[in-house]
């Protein structure tokens, strides 16, 4: 533990304060600008995709330039494209705002990379306690999300404007932090190359494993989260409700933080992920039983609690599948896959609710559960014939 990665668990918290917010309004302004209602997600999905297509210019820029240089490039383009997002909400411009929150998304791609940033701000022992302490940075985001969104709706005369502006001041906040972080320098190659060839890493069963869990585990939660708000003002639920909702989903997802990493440590990856994939089946069935404030509210941070097992875990398993100077690319090819994924569950969701209901929405989410289950059932069941042999 040390004051580097501290002020990075603080920088974490100020990122999912950008997430939370994004996801509590984006798909509500653009459901009051889009010319189609199933068009409400696309800001959402938006910023998805433009962390897809960031990953690997992250990756070039990481390894160039180094860790703090590329985040503080990160966060010059989450000021400029949330004031650009407040300004598509001014002059009422849908396809602006679905522009700018595409060129978040670089942001995005950037800040995914903090928890890979923390192992490597703890000795190795620790790294899987340290990858855990930043997630729980995201009780920040929990907590200072909903409340800006919920403070700022009416704070100028277009709804949501402010809330924009607010997100750009988070942004300078979190530059000045990451200013003060010494991070340790680059690893020393072994090879001309730089590594194993990205081919060969990505072929890894465990590397695939771990890609998988992350991808499929934060595509249902992002399903799930991003298509609440605009289930809950379906249903008449009021927007105070619905921050609550997601204030109590985000707190679900950082608090485990705390001890998630010593969980890792005593039982192992794979338990902790398989715990992680009964709690969501369990948020399945409770967003199933009824569409009453108190079941958004239980499935919501079930799948919170969920997401934090299965995503920790599946970060904590892909450390173990590339060298030191293989992370830049490694860490790039992992985030595409979770941004790719991201994507279509995004504008599915978008697509979903507002055609098919809330129901089947959840119904639908069973599938990547289930296929994420028999990943870490196989791979769990090659490791003990490996060590039987």
């Amino acid at each position: 533990m040390n004051r580097n990665l501290w002020l990075l668990v603080i920088c974490q918290g100020l990122f999912l304060t950008n997430n939370v917010t994004f996801i509590a309004i984006n798909g509500l302004v653009g459901l009051s600008l889009a010319p189609l209602g199933w068009m409400a997600t696309l800001p959402v999905m938006g910023y998805v995709i433009g962390g897809a297509l960031s990953t690997g210019l992250v990756a070039r820029t990481q390894h160039r330039f180094g860790r703090r240089t590329s985040f503080q490039l990160g966060l010059v383009v989450a000021v400029a494209s949330a004031l650009l997002c407040c300004y598509a909400v001014y002059s009422k411009n849908f396809w602006l705002l679905v522009t700018a929150t595409v060129i978040a998304g670089y942001y995005n791609a950037n800040a995914q990379l903090y928890r890979f940033a923390a192992a490597e701000l703890a000795l190795p022992a620790f790294r899987e306690k340290a990858i855990s302490l930043v997630m729980a940075g995201g009780l920040i985001g929990a907590v200072a999300g909903p409340n800006l969104a919920a403070g700022t709706r009416g704070l100028t005369e277009a709804p949501f404007a402010g809330a924009y502006l607010a997100l750009a001041g988070v942004a300078l906040l979190s530059m000045s932090l990451l200013a003060f972080i010494q991070f340790p320098p680059a690893p020393i190659r072994t090879s001309a190359s730089g590594g194993r060839p990205l081919g060969e890493i990505v072929r890894q069963p465990v590397f695939i494993i771990a890609a998988a869990a992350s991808a499929l585990g934060y595509g249902v939660m992002n399903l799930l989260m991003a298509a609440t708000p605009i289930a809950m003002q379906t249903c008449g639920l009021p927007f105070s409700d619905v921050a609550l909702v997601l204030e109590w989903h985000v707190i679900g997802m950082f608090v485990p933080g705390f001890f998630t990493g010593h969980l890792i440590k005593r039982f192992g990856t794979l338990p902790v992920m398989a715990v992680g994939l009964a709690l969501n089946g369990v948020c399945v069935g409770i967003a199933l039983s009824g569409i009453d404030f108190k079941q958004f509210l239980a499935a919501l941070f079930l799948l919170g609690l969920g997401w934090n097992f299965l995503f920790t875990g599946a970060t904590s398993l892909a450390l173990t599948a590339y060298r030191p100077e293989e992370k830049d690319k490694a860490q790039g090819a992992l985030n595409f896959c979770v941004f790719a994924v991201l994507a279509v569950s995004s504008l599915a969701s978008g697509v979903l609710v507002t055609t098919q209901g809330w129901a089947l929405l959840n119904w639908g989410s069973l599938l990547p559960l289930g296929l994420t289950g028999l990943a870490l059932a196989w791979l769990a069941l090659a490791r003990r014939r490996r060590q039987e042999a």
